[in-house]
């Protein structure tokens, strides 16, 4: 990996390999860690990925297991 100047920071140039291997895209975000083996890259997961389990879920409770707003504020 090669660094470079970037602005007033530095910036780690990620091999083509490497951001194939890791499916990153302009604008991922990525944690870089030192660990015994050297350098280990991360990506974070994105948006959409956090939300697809949540889009798959939706209506999915069974009638009886659904929320009531009526008895949530029941006295």
């Amino acid at each position: 990996m090669q660094i470079a100047k970037w602005g007033n920071s530095l910036a780690v140039r990620l091999p083509a390999d490497l951001v194939r291997e890791l499916g990153l895209k302009e604008g991922d975000s990525i944690e870089l860690r030192a660990d015994a083996r050297g350098l280990a890259v991360a990506r974070h997961p994105r948006p959409d990925e956090i939300l697809e389990p949540l889009r798959r879920f939706r209506g999915r409770l069974s009638a009886a297991d659904r929320l009531s707003r009526d008895a949530a504020h029941a006295r």
